[in-house]
C-alpha cells in the first residue's frame, strides 16, 4: 500500500479511536524548539509523518478535537519518546497496577505452597527458581511497579534457592540468579494540562507547522472559534490581537489559494494548447514562467506547484514525442504522397462500385451488366494494386485494399451462382461478402487520408 494511503488509513482510525472514548489520555509531541502539542490519546508514526488528535478546546464533556498531520522532522523524538513512558507509566499506575502486583503475588504464594507440599529436592528447587524468574522479569513489564518490594522477594528466593541446592546435591553456582532488578529508567515530569489560552496558542503553532492549506485554515477557524467560545475568560488585549493577525493569515492564505489555484488554470490551458501544436520551446518556457511566479508569491504551496510541474512536464514529453512524429511525417511524406497517387485510380474505381454492392448486400437484385462490371473492376483494380510496393507507414491500408477488391470479386461471382441455382443461402454469402468489401474499402480510404494529415496528439 502507497504511503499517502497509509496515512489516510491511521487518520481515520486515530479519529475513530477518539472519538470512541473521551476520557483519553493526554500525551505530548514535544517540538525541536522546546514546546510541545497536546496529542489526545497516543500519537501514530507513518514514515515521516506524525499524526494525532490534539484538542482545540479545553472542555472536559465535549473537547474540539482536531487530527493533526505533521513531518516528523519538527518532533524531538528523544524527549516525546520519554514523555510517552511517562504517560503511559502513570496511567498503569493509576488504573492496572494494583491489580497485576496481586496477581504476581498470588502467583508468587502458589509457588510457595506448592514447594512444602513437595518432598523431592530437585522438584522443590524447579519450582523455586521458575517464581524466581518470573520476579525479575515482572518489573520491566510493568513499569517497574513496586519494584523495591520485587527485589525483595527475589532475595529471599534467592537465600531459598541456595538452601535448596545443597539439599538436592548441586555445588554448581548459576550466575544467571544473581543479577538484581534493574534501575528504573529517569522519566519525564508530567505537564498539567495546558490553560484555555496555551490550548488556542498551541493550535495556532500547529497551523503554522501544517504543510496544507486546507489544514491550515481548518486550524486557525478553529482558534477564533475557541476565543469566540472563551473570549470572557481570555485577556482582552490578548484575545483582540490574535483575533486580528490570525483572521488577517487566513485572508491572507485564502488569496494564495486563489492565486496558486490561477497559476494552475491558465498554465495548465496553455500547456495543452502548446503540446497540441508540438511547441516544445514554448512548454519549457512555460516550466521557468512557474518557477519565476512561484518565487514571486513566496513559494508557499510548493504541493500545488510540485503537482503543476509534473502536468506540464508530461505536456512537454508528448509535445516532444508529436514532434519526432511530425519530423518523420514530413521526411516521409513525398513518399505518401506518391503512393496516394498510384492508387488513387483504384480507389475511385472501388467508390464507383458501390450501388451495385449495396444492391448485393440488400438483395435487392444485380442483373449481369452489375455483376460483369464488379468483375472486371475488380480484377483490374487487384492487377494494379499487385504491382505496387506501399511505404511501411501504409502496408495495412494496401492489404484492405486489396481485399476489399477481392471480397467485391467474390460477392459477384457468389451474387451470379445464387441467381443460376435459385439458393438463397448463397444470395446471404454474396451479401456478406458485399458489406465486407464496402467496409474494408472504407477503412483503407480512411487510413490513406490521415496518413497524409500532419500528425496529432491523440485525445
Amino acid at each position: 500500500m502507497k504511503t499517502g494511503a497509509v496515512i489516510v488509513f491511521v487518520c481515520l482510525s486515530v479519529a475513530l479511536g477518539v472519538a470512541a472514548q473521551n476520557d483519553a489520555t493526554e500525551f505530548r509531541v514535544f517540538l525541536k524548539d522546546g514546546t510541545s502539542l497536546v496529542s489526545f490519546g497516543e500519537f501514530a508514526r507513518v514514515d515521516n509523518r506524525v499524526v494525532f488528535s490534539m484538542p482545540t478546546s479545553m472542555s472536559d464533556d465535549d473537547p474540539q478535537l482536531q487530527l493533526i498531520n505533521l513531518s516528523a522532522d519538527h518532533v524531538d523524538w528523544e524527549k516525546t519518546t520519554r514523555y510517552t513512558e511517562s504517560v503511559r507509566s502513570a496511567r498503569y499506575m493509576a488504573t492496572q497496577a494494583e491489580a497485576h502486583y496481586s496477581m504476581l503475588t498470588a502467583e508468587i504464594a502458589q509457588a510457595i505452597n506448592d514447594v512444602q507440599s513437595t518432598a523431592e529436592p530437585a522438584r522443590r528447587l524447579l519450582i523455586v527458581e521458575r517464581a524466581r524468574r518470573t520476579l525479575a522479569d515482572w518489573p520491566a513489564s510493568h513499569f517497574n511497579y513496586k519494584q523495591k518490594e520485587v527485589a525483595q522477594m527475589i532475595t529471599m528466593l534467592d537465600e531459598a534457592i541456595a538452601e535448596l541446592r545443597v539439599q538436592a546435591g548441586i555445588q554448581r553456582f548459576d550466575l544467571s540468579f544473581v543479577a538484581s532488578v534493574e534501575t528504573a529508567p529517569a522519566r519525564e515530569a508530567l505537564l498539567p494540562p495546558p490553560t484555555v489560552r496555551e490550548a488556542i496558542e498551541q493550535t495556532l503553532m500547529a497551523a503554522r507547522l501544517a504543510d496544507s492549506s486546507a489544514e491550515r485554515l481548518s486550524l486557525m477557524t478553529a482558534a477564533l472559534a475557541s476565543i469566540q467560545r472563551d473570549a470572557d475568560i481570555l485577556p482582552s488585549d490578548w484575545r483582540t490581537e490574535v483575533r486580528r493577525s490570525t483572521r488577517a493569515t487566513i485572508a491572507l492564505e485564502i488569496e494564495t489559494d486563489r492565486a496558486y489555484q490561477s497559476l494552475a488554470t491558465r498554465t495548465l490551458g496553455l500547456a495543452s494548447q502548446r503540446a497540441r501544436a508540438a511547441d516544445v520551446r514554448g512548454l519549457q518556457r512555460l516550466v521557468d514562467e512557474i518557477h519565476d511566479r512561484d518565487r514571486a508569491l513566496g513559494g508557499k504551496r510548493p504541493d500545488a506547484v510540485s503537482g503543476l510541474l509534473l502536468a506540464v512536464e508530461a505536456e512537454l514529453d508528448a509535445a516532444r514525442r508529436l514532434r519526432l512524429e511530425r519530423d518523420r511525417w514530413a521526411i516521409r511524406e513525398p513518399e505518401f504522397r506518391r503512393y496516394r497517387a498510384s492508387v488513387a485510380t483504384s480507389l475511385d474505381r472501388l467508390i464507383g462500385l458501390k450501388p451495385s454492392l449495396e444492391d448485393i448486400k440488400a438483395l435487392a437484385g444485380s442483373g449481369p451488366w452489375a455483376l460483369g462490371n464488379i468483375l472486371r473492376t475488380s480484377a483490374g483494380v487487384l492487377e494494379t494494386v499487385s504491382q505496387i510496393e506501399p511505404p511501411e507507414e501504409l502496408q495495412s491500408a494496401h492489404a484492405l485494399l486489396v481485399s476489399a477488391a477481392q471480397m467485391a470479386d467474390s460477392a459477384a461471382k457468389i451474387r451470379r451462382e445464387a441467381a443460376l441455382t435459385g439458393n438463397m443461402a448463397r444470395a446471404w454469402d454474396a451479401s456478406a461478402a458485399a458489406a465486407g468489401s464496402l467496409m474494408l474499402g472504407e477503412r483503407a480510404r480512411t487510413e490513406i487520408r490521415d496518413m497524409l494529415r500532419l500528425p496529432r496528439l491523440q485525445q
